[in-house]
Order: C-alpha cells, then sequence, then structure tokens
C-alpha cells in the first residue's frame, strides 16, 4: 500500500507491479475447450467459408441479442463498412465524435461524410436533440455507439429517426451482452455491429458481427461479406470478403462459454474500484445501471481538471506499471483526417476527453489489484486537492515541481 508521495514510483519508490497491468488485456479462459474445437476444425479440414463453428457462433450471438439473424465477420470495421454499403446510403451519416475512429472512418471509406455530434453530458452517449440539430437534406442515417457498454438513448434517437424517415444504426463494439429498458441492445435499431477483438469481453482473436431482425438487410450482409454471393452462388452486387474464420468462431464460442463468469468476475473488480475511490475529491468514477444488464468491461474514471490533470494521473499510474488508457482523446472531430472539415464546437465532447481514463479490468486484473490502484490514485488525488496548504517536504517540492501543480 502507498501511503506517502515518496513511495511514488515517479518520485524514486518501487513501482507497484513487477509486471505490466494494462488496461484491455485480453481474457484467455478455457484453453482445453479452445484447443479441442481448433482440434474439430483440423479434423474436419473445413477453416473458412462459413463452417459449423461460425453458423454455432452466429446463433449464440443472435440469442443472446435477442435478435433473427448475425452474420459473423472478420472484424467489426468491416460489418460497419458492410453495413453501410448494403443500404446504399450517400452524403452524411450523424455519429458522435465520442468513440473509436472506427466508427467515423468506416463512414469516410465508403464515400460518406462523417457528421460529428455532441455528446449528452451525463451518459457520453450521443445527444438526440444534437442530433436532430444535426439532420439536413444531406443526411442518409444516424449511428449511435454505445460508449462504454452503456446503452445510449434509443427511444430518444429512434424518434429523431422516424420523424425523418432515417435508418438508426448502432455500433455496439463495447455493448454484447448489454440491455436497455430490458432489452437486448441487439434489438435497439435497424442493425447493430459487435466487436469480437482481442480486448473485448468477448473474443475471437479478431471478429465482428451485425446483428438485426431485419431478414432482407441480413440477405444482402451476408452477400456482401462473401464477395456479393447469393445463396445460389450468383454474383449479386460487388462484394468483399469479409467472412470469419472457424479458428476465430472456435474462440468466439469459447469466450461466449465464458461470457457469465468474465462478466461477473470485472462486476467485482468495478465494486472494488467503486468502494476505492468514494468521495476521493476531484474524481468521479462512470456508474452502471444495476437493473440493466451489463458487462463491465469499462471501467471509466473522470478527473475534475481544476484539482488535477488528467494526464498527469496517467503519467503516475504509468510510472507504477499500471497502463491505462484516454477512451477516446482526442475525439474524432479533433483528428487529422476530420478536424478541417468540422468546425462546430463540441463542448461536451471535448470536457469528457480531456478528463477520463480507463483503468484495468478483465480477468487478469484481481480485486486485491484494483484496491492498490485505488491507493495510488487517492494519494495523488488527495495531494493535489491539497496543493498549497499545510507543511510542505521535499517530496511535496518534487511532487508539484514534477507536474506544475504547485498553486
Amino acid at each position: 500500500m502507498k501511503k506517502r508521495l515518496e513511495d511514488l514510483a515517479i518520485l524514486g519508490g518501487e513501482p507497484l507491479f513487477t509486471t505490466p497491468v494494462r488496461t484491455g488485456t485480453p481474457n484467455i479462459t478455457d484453453r482445453v475447450r479452445l484447443f479441442s474445437l481448433l482440434s474439430e476444425m483440423l479434423d474436419r479440414n473445413w477453416l473458412s467459408n462459413g463452417g459449423p463453428l461460425v453458423r454455432q457462433f452466429e446463433d449464440q450471438v443472435a440469442e443472446l441479442s435477442g435478435v433473427k439473424h448475425c452474420v459473423a465477420m472478420c472484424n467489426a470495421t468491416v460489418a460497419l463498412h458492410v453495413l453501410l454499403r448494403a443500404l446504399n446510403l450517400s452524403g452524411e451519416v450523424v455519429m458522435p465524435s465520442l468513440t473509436f475512429p472506427a466508427t467515423a472512418h468506416a463512414a469516410a471509406w465508403l464515400g460518406l461524410d462523417p457528421v460529428f455530434c455532441d455528446v449528452d453530458r451525463r451518459t457520453a452517449n450521443l445527444d438526440p436533440a444534437r442530433t436532430a440539430e444535426a439532420l439536413n437534406s444531406r443526411t442518409s442515417a444516424i449511428m449511435g455507439v454505445h460508449l462504454w457498454g452503456r446503452p445510449a438513448d434509443a427511444e430518444g434517437l429512434s424518434a429523431v429517426a422516424a420523424d425523418r424517415k432515417l435508418p438508426l444504426l448502432f455500433d455496439a463494439a463495447h455493448a454484447i451482452g448489454c440491455t436497455a429498458g430490458g432489452r437486448p441492445v441487439g434489438q435497439l435499431g435497424l442493425a447493430s455491429v459487435f466487436s469480437f477483438h482481442a480486448t473485448k469481453v468477448v473474443s475471437a482473436f479478431e471478429g465482428g458481427a451485425l446483428v438485426t431482425d431485419d431478414s432482407g438487410l441480413a440477405e444482402e450482409v451476408r452477400a456482401l461479406q462473401n464477395f456479393g454471393f447469393a445463396a445460389d452462388q450468383t454474383v449479386r452486387a460487388v462484394g468483399t470478403n469479409g467472412k470469419m474464420s472457424e479458428a476465430a468462431a472456435a474462440m468466439g464460442l469459447t469466450s461466449l462459454d465464458s461470457f457469465d463468469h468474465v462478466v461477473t468476475h470485472n462486476e467485482g473488480v468495478y465494486d472494488t474500484y467503486l468502494a476505492g475511490l468514494a468521495g476521493v475529491p476531484g474524481l468521479s468514477l462512470g456508474q452502471f445501471d444495476r437493473a440493466e444488464r451489463n458487462n463491465f468491461q469499462y471501467v471509466l474514471i473522470e478527473i475534475d481538471p481544476e484539482v488535477a490533470s488528467r494526464d498527469d494521473v496517467q503519467a503516475v499510474l504509468a510510472a507504477e506499471n499500471v497502463h491505462t488508457k484516454r477512451y477516446f482523446a482526442p475525439g474524432c472531430h479533433e483528428l487529422a483526417p476530420y478536424r478541417d472539415r468540422h468546425l462546430t464546437p463540441l463542448p461536451h465532447t471535448e470536457a469528457i476527453a480531456a478528463r477520463v481514463l480507463a483503468l484495468p479490468t478483465g480477468t487478469g486484473v484481481g480485486s486485491d489489484q484494483a484496491e492498490r490502484i485505488c491507493d495510488v490514485i487517492r494519494l495523488v488525488m488527495q495531494r493535489t486537492e491539497r496543493a498549497g496548504t499545510g507543511p510542505r517536504n521535499d517530496a511535496d517540492v518534487r511532487f508539484e515541481r514534477i507536474f506544475q501543480w504547485s498553486r
């Protein structure tokens, strides 16, 4: 436990951990199950092209999502590409800026214009009122994001989309297994895309999937992700190769088997952070609605810049071998491909992006590790909150000099 400034590694103390504790470390669960599935795959000599493991994975994701159709693909970015192409969109797609760049890139890659909209300050998700203001004659779709697994305001966004007869789509990369109003997020909007990247709560090494209740859309998507081949093996459209491999599906099935275990573990780690950071000055921890199902994959703290710099807190933790991430800073509207074309201020997006930090979670992080991480954060935030007051020793002076926190 670190109780004094002198204990901090950035001031010369021993690092908290000898092995790095990282945000986004993969959940490696049942190797025996994985190797068994891989062995079955090799025995069948069926490695790709819609094999039985992919079909089983699609069935399980569809069931978890409460929808009729799931089309598994090689990654979520390709799934977004295929979804947007299947809808034959043109012009603009309204979306939040506070998201991973792939959300915007998927539209831009197809020649569409991402139009960035501000988020609700409380939820960090797309604000329906701001969305309505961003619509014009060139708007062809609305793309919401269930950021950090917390569902966007689907009811509000659906009303906006219905009023203009626009498709409502969701980048649900973070939200597998989550619910909104008791409904699985996969049921929201016309279609949703999940990510099964190695860092996600359900991993297929690298993978993604589109889920929908629209049979016509599912049929079109299934063709486009397989070079445009229809069920009768005629080429119906210009397609791409977005298929998920059998090996990826084997990992995905293994991960789905462990889903409840991983979620329970994540919730325990979240509760540890929640208790350990309660009442810390200048810091708030993102809340989950316990009336809904959550996967607790992302634990975000928000740091008041009047008390401490988010980046300085991140540097303190990095010295302790705790590697956090700034999800997502800067916002997409400030990235090089988009900043020259986007001139509308997004104050809520920019405020959140400058303050949030994702803490380590997953099966590689135990509650005891989370407690020690809390000790460091609490020490730093309490010290900065009272900077310039009371007696100061050499450690105080060095601490303030390094981070320019002296007042």
